[in-house]
């Protein structure tokens, strides 16, 4: 008799069906928990806690690849490595023309430069987006992969936040409320 069925007939015998079952229902369960556990901390684009230093009480603000890092002057960039990106979420030059990985321009089917997207402001974006004025108001900062992180709230007179519920003043002024938040990673070491 294989080695698996004699455990089973072991447990079985040593219990009543529904604890028996009971068990095997948990050990099931905590098989599957276990994956997708483990796959909730596999490396990304976000660091930990949604963006390092903020968690979760306020959702991010729209960015074209996701994890909202901006610029000194609140322009998106790619979260993994500070390159500029356009509102198409493509890796820019410093004339604003789409690049590869190598730094070189991008390519139709025909052989002619992409041409240029736009570049919105992060914050200035999602009020326009959800119909309203917003700007960069308040921050605060944190020690994140060994350099300061200036957390940046995206504040308007709105009174729902982008999560849904009720805004809060965070960091805002003049009677604004937090409708989204987004980062700048400074050079600063901490």
């Amino acid at each position: 008799m294989p080695d698996g069925r004699r455990l089973s007939d072991a447990l079985a015998r040593g219990t009543s069906r529904r604890g028996f079952l009971a068990r095997v229902g948990q050990a099931l369960v905590a098989t599957a928990g276990a994956g997708v556990a483990a796959g909730a901390f596999e490396a990304d684009d976000a660091d930990a806690f949604h963006i390092c230093g903020h968690t979760y009480t306020t959702g991010s603000c729209p960015h074209p690849t996701g994890i909202p890092r901006i610029d000194a002057h609140g322009y998106p960039l790619r979260a993994r490595d500070g390159k500029p990106v356009d509102d198409l979420g493509r890796r820019i030059d410093s004339h604003g023309y789409p690049v590869d990985e190598s730094g070189d321009r991008i390519l139709d089917p025909d052989g002619r430069p992409l041409p240029r997207a736009p570049r919105s402001k992060v914050c200035q974006a999602a009020g326009h987006r959800y119909g309203f004025h917003a700007q960069s108001q308040g921050s605060w900062y944190r020690c994140c992969g060994g350099h300061v992180r200036k957390l940046w709230d995206c504040c308007s007179f709105h009174g729902t936040r982008i999560n849904g519920d009720a805004a809060l003043t965070g960091y805002c002024y003049g009677g604004r409320k937090v409708f989204c938040v987004q980062y700048y990673q400074t050079s600063v070491p901490c």
